[in-house]
């Protein structure tokens, strides 16, 4: 999926793509996964930098709703763990996606 986007066909597979993509350190992939209209391109290289800084442990998905091939929203609760500064963190998060041109892409945090 790192090369080719639209082979994400649900919302969790792309947000599985983008946890791989920052354990990778992949700023690209981030920046092109990510919806347009909030894309955080000023700040990518401060992410990959961080992505690079931490230890990746293991991802969860927690709750997956729509999001499949013929929807065109949905959202994935996950919990991604990782290594910092001698301490195990979690990042919790309900994250919304939507697709933009027939792709899916991380629109940010649902509410």
């Amino acid at each position: 999926m790192h090369k080719n986007i639209a082979e994400a066909k649900t919302a969790e597979q792309l947000m599985r793509s983008r946890y791989s993509a920052f354990v990778l350190a992949n700023g690209d992939y981030l920046m092109k996964s990510h919806h347009s209209t909030t894309r955080p391109v000023k700040e990518k290289k401060a992410i990959v930098k961080w992505a690079k800084s931490v230890e990746w442990i293991k991802l969860e998905v927690l709750e997956t709703t729509r999001g499949t091939l013929h929807d065109t929203e949905g959202t994935v609760t996950f919990k991604a763990y990782f290594y910092e500064k001698g301490k195990v963190d979690v990042i919790h998060e309900k994250s919304k996606f939507v697709k933009e041109n027939n792709c899916w892409t991380y629109l940010g945090l649902s509410q």
